[in-house]
């Protein structure tokens, strides 16, 4: 499975999550129709995101920002 997930949350919110759940990411980016692109380092941790917060997690395929730098 993927360890990228689209996020129908705010980034402050999905990075404050992963630093309360210790799950480390590599890159994390707002979406430009709002939400957030983030890519755990693990598996694992792409797993307990998508279970925990099911709910938000897009579906759909999503535009992202060329070149974002955050």
């Amino acid at each position: 499975m993927s360890r990228a997930i689209n996020l129908a949350l705010p980034l402050a919110e999905v990075r404050n999550l992963c630093a309360r759940w210790g799950i480390s990411v590599s890159a994390i980016e707002p979406l430009p129709q709002g939400g957030t692109h983030v890519v755990c380092t693990s598996g694992e941790g792409a797993d307990e995101i998508r279970l925990t917060l099911g709910n938000h997690v897009i579906t759909r395929r999503v535009s992202r920002f060329p070149f974002y730098r955050g």
